[in-house]
């Protein structure tokens, strides 16, 4: 992406991503909403709301009297009335949208770009493990869960790397989601991958 840039200038918008070459159309539905076009000719494109969520952005926009290029401090009293007139439940249902797909493209309208997980409770984290260096395995520590893809989760366990707790060391549990506070031990640390291997100690679950 960076090379593409620096050989044919800044992309005008997220959908110019698709010239890159290596990025497919399956990178692109995976990595879109954190690729921000902060002076794109569409203002959706520097929040991260999906482009496949923007039909439905572009629908509470007019549902508010409001345009993507409406200023933010005239977005924010609009949605806010918006939000007074009808429930959240009534308006993702008149517009077919999941609730929690409406309250982060509310919340982007508003508030574009801000990190959802700014918001996510933090662990309570050991003092004496602040790099990489510090681990070893059969470690115990508290960390978050930062993102669940297909072959598992990585865990913010308060080193600069994040650790894959990977789907064979799940146990008992499946189900976690980000933000989920969670006890794991290492068992595997590569410092030249800058990989770290997690496990759920047999005994333990979500905190």
């Amino acid at each position: 992406i960076v090379a593409y840039r620096d050989a044919n200038g800044k992309f005008p918008n997220r959908m110019a991503l698709k010239k890159v070459s290596g990025l497919g159309a399956k990178a692109f539905e995976q990595s879109a909403g954190f690729l921000r076009i902060r002076e794109s000719d569409n203002p959706l494109d520097a929040s991260a709301i999906h482009p496949e969520s923007y039909k439905i952005a572009q629908a509470v926009l007019k549902k508010a009297k409001l345009t993507p290029k409406s200023p933010l401090k005239d977005r924010e009293s609009a949605i806010a009335q918006l939000r007074n007139t009808i429930s959240l439940t009534e308006l993702a249902k008149e517009l077919d949208a999941g609730v929690p797909t409406l309250s982060d493209i509310l919340e982007q309208l508003v508030r574009p770009g801000r990190d959802p997980r700014a918001d996510l409770p933090m662990p309570i984290l050991r003092n004496d493990v602040l790099s990489m260096s510090d681990l070893q395995v059969g470690m115990t520590l508290n960390g978050t869960v930062r993102n669940v893809v297909d072959f598992g989760v990585f865990i913010d366990i308060g080193v600069k790397q994040d650790g894959l707790l990977h789907r064979s060391q799940w146990g008992e549990r499946g189900d976690w989601q980000v933000g989920d506070i969670i006890k794991v031990e290492i068992v595997s640390i590569e410092p030249e991958r800058g990989r770290i291997g997690l496990a759920i100690p047999q005994s333990m679950d979500t905190l």
